[in-house]
């Protein structure tokens, strides 16, 4: 057997197969069965065959999701394989490989390091919100059903968040189970209360439902209907009880009301026929009144005017609306019949005819006199003596005029 070289390994004659590293040559195999070259195309083979899973995992490195401490597992496989590799080529190439796979997975750790850092941080700010709100929904939320479904959403909204540190989770846990212990407890010693208030309001109501069907079949119509007004403003006042308890008190309540209010109303409805027969019945009396004016016969006016004013009082009352109307529209019927009388029973007076005709003399002779006073004022040239005894005159003639009408009327 002959020797054989490459630049990175030879064979010797007695078929000893040597790489050559920086460290210097290295043995790696015995060959007998061939020739040399044949040995070293062998072993460059085993060489290429590392080479080739070299480049593979550089691949899957670079082009693919793989964890860091997998990458680092298999640069280290290869990196004790290629230390010790039985192979013919540049080793040295093949290390320096793995070594700088080794800085982009230190490299990719870091990166996944912090993104993981990034994802608790954030994780701890979408918890510690459901958590904040919770514990305000505990503290002050009144609003029961819909306060307890935002309750499960946020619980919901925790399961499907990200998971920060342990520490910070377990921590956040407690307080989110005690917002939610805090909520529930409060809820319920909230119906709890309402129960009794409830309960308080049903007895408070069932006192009033039996005082109201008392009064159903009551007549007094003003001082029930009064008493019926304030049973309502109890029932208003007393609070309100079990949505069951509450219609069936409501239905025998309103049912004893309604009873009472049916039978007043119709018996103000018979009433109210009445009254409107009686204004009726007026209206017609009224019109046969208004037949007396002007009074042209007073003795048979008056006469019928009694007839007309009994008849007037057997009516009865009538409705309030029509009440002034009609008792006004008497009225001047009565005002007009009894002037006509006053004025006939003057004329019939002696002592007022003779009044009334001292009157017009007295009058006169004043006039006389003022007519005389104004013709000296005239005659003296006094224009404030002319004034004066004009406006006494002119006064004197209007009283005469009223005068003489008077004593006319009287004198018939």
């Amino acid at each position: 057997m002959t020797s054989a070289n490459d630049p990175w390994g030879r064979v010797d004659a007695d078929g000893t197969v040597y790489v050559r590293t920086a460290e210097g040559e290295r043995v790696i195999g015995s060959w007998q069965a061939g020739s040399p070259d044949e040995a070293l195309a062998f072993y460059r083979r085993k060489f290429e065959a590392l080479d080739t899973e070299v480049s593979l995992l550089e691949q899957r490195i670079t082009t693919t999701d793989l964890s860091p401490a997998q990458a680092r597992g298999a640069i280290d496989r290869l990196q004790a394989a290629v230390t010790d590799a039985n192979a013919i080529g540049d080793l040295a190439q093949l290390d320096g490989r793995l070594q700088a796979l080794t800085g982009a997975v230190d490299e990719r750790q870091e990166e996944v390091r912090a993104a993981r850092d990034q994802a608790r941080t954030e994780a701890r700010s979408v918890k510690e919100a459901i958590v904040a709100e919770a514990e305000t929904i505990a503290a002050e939320a009144t609003h029961w059903k819909n306060s307890s479904e935002r309750l499960r959403q946020l619980l919901e909204e925790w399961k499907a968040a990200p998971r920060a540190d342990r520490a910070v989770e377990t921590a956040l846990w407690k307080r989110l189970s005690a917002a939610r212990n805090a909520f529930n407890k409060r809820r319920k010693a909230y119906f709890a209360e309402l129960g009794e208030e409830r309960e308080e309001a049903r007895v408070r109501k069932e006192k009033l439902c039996v005082e109201a069907e008392a009064l159903a079949d009551s007549t007094d119509w003003s001082a029930t209907a009064a008493a019926f007004r304030e049973l309502m403003r109890s029932w208003k006042a007393a609070g309100r009880a079990a949505r069951a308890d509450e219609d069936e008190m409501w239905g025998r309540f309103k049912a004893a009301q309604d009873t009472f209010f049916r039978a007043r109303s119709e018996v103000y409805s018979a009433k109210d026929a009445a009254l409107r027969e009686h204004a009726s019945v007026k209206a017609q009396l009224l019109e046969e009144a208004g037949k007396l004016v002007p009074v042209t016969d007073v003795r048979a006016a008056r006469a019928t005017l009694r007839g007309i004013q009994e008849r007037w009082e057997q009516a009865g009352p009538v409705p309030r609306e029509a009440h002034e109307r009609l008792e006004s529209g008497l009225r001047r019927v009565e005002d007009a019949v009894r002037k006509a009388e006053d004025a006939q029973w003057r004329r019939s007076n002696p002592e007022a005819l003779a009044r009334a005709r001292g009157t017009v003399e007295q009058i006169r002779s004043a006039i006389a006199g003022l007519e005389e006073q104004l013709g000296k004022a005239q005659k003296a040239g006094n224009p404030r003596a002319v004034q004066e005894a004009q406006e006494a005159l002119d006064a004197r003639r209007a009283w005469l005029e009223e005068a003489e009408r008077t004593l006319a009327e009287l004198a018939g």
